[in-house]
């Protein structure tokens, strides 16, 4: 079956003009200038409006102890 009332390739991209992806805006922290996401915490020192928030040395070390869990998990698996 034809399509009759088919859309035109000028209309169809007249349609896909504004599906272009926009960059992402990133802001410099004013404590450390590391570079974040605006209106989130900053990933490095963890604060947010010049208060802390995020924790960044617990996150740190409670991410090596898991990954130290895991290593030591697979290896023991391994030696099976």
């Amino acid at each position: 079956m034809v399509n009759r009332m088919r859309a035109t390739r000028s209309h169809r991209d007249n349609r896909r003009a504004h599906h272009a992806l926009s960059d992402v805006l990133l802001s410099r922290c004013p404590e450390c200038s590391a570079p974040h996401l605006r209106h989130r915490a900053c990933t490095q020192c963890g604060k947010y409006n010049g208060k802390v928030v995020i924790d960044v040395k617990a996150a740190v070390s409670k991410k090596e102890k898991k990954m130290k869990a895991r290593q030591k998990e697979l290896t023991a698996q391994g030696g099976k």
